[in-house]
């Protein structure tokens, strides 16, 4: 089974024209940027190693940037395998491929024309891919973020599912851990879904911080508006010391952006610590927060539940959560 691992970097050929297909792919000629590099490669990579034609063939790609590390493609594809699919997930990385923001349009109508049949959207997309959708969930809409996406004859429908994988893992990893104040780093596309999430397990009081605040304000007003508790802070530190726990949906602590959202010296060991990075697995901010006695909640538990419920969606069976999570920490 082979995936396409988009990372050409910047030194693919300008072409002209247009690209014919390798043996056996069902593609068609599709267009090239001229002077684009990052689409070129793109192009170049879907004509050369994708046989979209192969009958019942189920092609996912994960459209993000810094994504080298992400475990997504191993579960899929051990999942697909496990079921007897013929099943492929290929990372997209937009740094890799020098892609700009505002090449996420194109790049979407590319794999749907080629014949995908979804998407997963991650970092830093997942709010700026509605504009690129034709339909949204119930709970995408009330989210405002999608990281999932269905290409059907009625078009593209963007779903969320971070939402359920973080409330599940939350449910499982810290299931006696008090609620009543919780402060939440970060309010962009997984910030929303898990502010939404927080909700869901219990949480009274939610503390949202941003370093736009006025994004920070937005997601407090939305939650508010649903007759919820949440209002945004500007000083992090003065929030964490009543906070009951403190949830990173910042990309800080990823391999791309190492540091901390938060001073972990002002930690105690009353509170509890979850983070929705999960690479690397062990994230600065969990490992400090361990060390001081907090309890703790990595992000790999929301990694393999979004992708339990996103597989579901992609190919219409039930996978098995126990398998992809024995796959996750085998790759771990």
């Amino acid at each position: 089974m082979r995936m396409l691992r988009l990372h050409l970097g910047r030194d693919a050929i300008k072409r002209q024209g247009r690209v014919a297909p390798t043996k056996g792919a069902c593609m068609g000629a599709l267009p090239t940027h001229q002077g684009a590099n990052g689409m070129d490669t793109l192009t170049r990579g879907l004509a050369e190693f994708i046989n979209l034609s192969a009958k019942g063939a189920v092609h996912i790609g994960l459209l993000g940037r810094g994504i080298g590390a992400s475990l997504s493609p191993v579960m899929h594809r051990r999942e697909g395998q496990r079921q007897g699919l013929d099943y492929h997930y290929h990372l997209i990385d937009f740094d890799a491929l020098g892609l700009g923001d505002h090449d996420l349009g194109d790049v979407v109508a590319l794999l749907e024309r080629v014949g995908f049949a979804g998407l997963n959207i991650t970092h830093p997309f997942k709010q700026s891919i509605l504009s690129h959708l034709s339909a949204l969930s119930p709970q995408a809409e009330a989210i405002g973020a999608v990281n999932t996406v269905i290409f059907s004859s009625d078009g593209r429908k963007g779903h969320n599912t971070d939402c359920w994988g973080f409330a599940e893992s939350f449910r499982l990893g810290l299931p006696d851990v008090s609620r009543r104040r919780v402060l939440q780093m970060g309010a962009g596309g997984a910030g929303a879904a898990v502010a939404h999430a927080l909700l869901e397990v219990g949480v009274s009081e939610l503390d949202i911080f941003d370093v736009e605040g006025a994004r920070a304000a937005a997601l407090a007003e939305q939650i508010s508006s649903l007759g919820k508790s949440a209002k945004a802070v500007s000083s992090p530190l003065v929030a964490l010391a009543g906070a009951d726990g403190v949830v990173n949906a910042t990309p800080i602590g990823m391999t791309k952006y190492p540091g901390y959202p938060i001073d972990p010296e002002a930690l105690s060991p009353r509170q509890w610590v979850a983070d929705i990075i999960y690479f690397p697995r062990i994230t600065p901010l969990i490992e400090v927060a361990s060390a001081r006695g907090c309890a703790t909640l990595p992000g790999s538990g929301m990694a393999i539940f979004q992708a339990v419920r996103a597989f579901e969606l992609f190919t219409g069976r039930a996978p098995s959560r126990d398998d992809m999570a024995r796959t996750f920490e085998a790759a771990a």
